[in-house]
């Protein structure tokens, strides 16, 4: 099964390239994305860009 790319294919941010191909129609932060929750009237959801290595993460679930 072939991967389809988001809109997020297009951006520089290497947090936002991480989620390029993930099943979810995300926006990047653009007039378009709030152009259409307007029409829609529905809420934004937010992402803030947390992101950690793998091997911190590795570390700490380890840890508990």
């Amino acid at each position: 099964m072939e991967k389809i790319a988001n809109r997020l294919i297009n951006e520089k941010s290497p947090y936002l390239l991480q989620h390029a191909y993930n099943p979810v129609d995300w926006y990047p932060w653009c007039d378009e994305a709030f152009e259409k929750v307007r029409r829609e009237d529905k809420p934004v959801f937010l992402s803030v860009g947390y992101s950690t290595c793998h091997w911190c993460h590795v570390h700490k679930s380890n840890n508990y």
